[in-house]
């Protein structure tokens, strides 16, 4: 038998489960596909930056309420190794009660997978989507597992993170050659909701308040990376103290360390007939800035709320894609052009580029408006 569902999702990560939520609370009944066992988020350690407009997105579908404490960052202090220059952004110059919110993956994924039973949202777990036709009419998803199955439906939704399709099929793709290095480490000094993005020829190194200390996220060469990683924690710690410098005081502990290749692509939305994707599905962006993740989830709601207000159209008409495709291109290309700028033009000790860099970095300190921009777009994407 094949089941007929009018929209499937593939993927609840964050991204997918955002979109189910808020397809289900505007009348729509998606099913949502999941490769993983419903347990499976409550160990995930990984640290997600959360801007205030992502806030906004979860607190308009019920799940801000059940995340444990994420801690805010009130301030953000941005700086580059060896020049001249600084800029600071502030929750309080921008009117909001915080620029973002720092938090685990696991805890996220938590407060998704009740909001998704409370909404009472269907989602199959150990159900990993092993192909996808789409169709003139509809879309086949052949589900394998533990209960292999197939669904016919009118739009499928792809947000498994971009696991389903090669990168080379990307529109823009760059390898940066950096591997960022994350862990948490505890400092001297207490943070007091203070967020660091330190720009090094290198590549950035950014601390991000969490708990009782920080996020790291440490950029390197993959050469560099691999002997980071290695070190004993007295080694990293001294080695991380010579690199960022003694604004937090003393670097105490690290705990665990992991790493990660950085690339960019932009497969973008596709409006192929009866498929669609968001999040890391559509683009990957390198992490300074924290803007990818965020991203992500406003392709959800946008998806989401576009569907609910021309529901009783064919949700995966080719038209109503192209229309949600054009309408995701700037917040999308926006957030490329604006990581990739800044990884490209600090990422290098050329005199006469460090200069300006400096120079720009007083202007965007000396300037409210130019500061009021850039801080409004890293809150809320290109719609600012």
């Amino acid at each position: 038998m094949i089941e007929s569902k009018p929209i499937v999702i593939v993927g609840a990560g964050p991204v997918g489960a955002v979109c189910a939520l808020a397809l289900k609370q505007g009348g729509l009944d998606p099913l949502v596909a999941e490769a993983r066992t419903a347990d499976a988020p409550s160990n995930d350690r990984r640290t997600l930056a959360l801007s205030h407009g992502s806030r906004q997105i979860l607190e308009r579908l019920g799940v801000w309420v059940h995340l444990h404490e994420p801690t805010p960052i009130s301030m953000i202090h941005i700086s580059h190794k060896g020049g001249m220059g600084r800029a600071l952004l502030t929750a309080q110059e921008e009117g909001v009660p915080a620029l973002g919110y720092v938090l685990s993956y696991g805890d996220l994924g938590r407060a998704l997978d009740l909001a998704l039973e409370e909404n009472k949202v269907s989602v199959r777990y150990t159900s990993p989507v092993e192909e996808i036709t789409p169709g003139a009419e509809s879309a086949s998803i052949k589900i394998g597992g533990v209960q292999p199955c197939e669904f016919s439906s009118r739009l499928v939704v792809v947000a498994d993170g971009g696991r389903s399709e090669q990168v080379e099929h990307a529109k823009i793709k760059r390898d940066y050659n950096q591997v960022a290095v994350v862990a948490e480490v505890r400092t001297e000094r207490p943070h007091h909701n203070l967020a660091y993005e330190r720009f090094t020829p290198a590549g950035p190194v950014a601390l991000l308040p969490k708990g009782d200390g920080y996020a790291l996220v440490w950029v390197c060469q993959p050469e560099e990376a691999e002997k980071v990683v290695g070190l004993s924690d007295a080694d990293f710690l001294a080695r991380l103290q010579e690199h960022f410098g003694y604004r937090q005081g003393q670097f105490l502990q690290v705990g665990p360390r992991g790493q990660f290749p950085l690339r960019l692509d932009w497969r973008g939305p596709g409006h192929q007939s009866r498929l669609v994707r968001i999040g890391n599905a559509a683009q990957t962006l390198h992490p300074v800035a924290g803007q990818g993740f965020n991203l992500g989830l406003r392709d959800a709601f946008e998806l989401a709320r576009l569907l609910i207000d021309d529901e009783g159209l064919d949700p995966g008409h080719p038209t109503l894609l192209k229309k949600f495709a054009a309408s995701r291109r700037a917040d999308a290309l926006g957030g490329i052009a604006f990581t990739d700028f800044l990884v490209r033009s600090f990422s290098t000790d050329f005199f006469p580029v460090k200069h300006a860099r400096g120079l720009g970095l007083m202007a965007l300190q000396a300037l409210p408006p130019l500061k009021h921009f850039i801080a409004r777009r890293m809150l809320f994407g290109a719609r600012g």
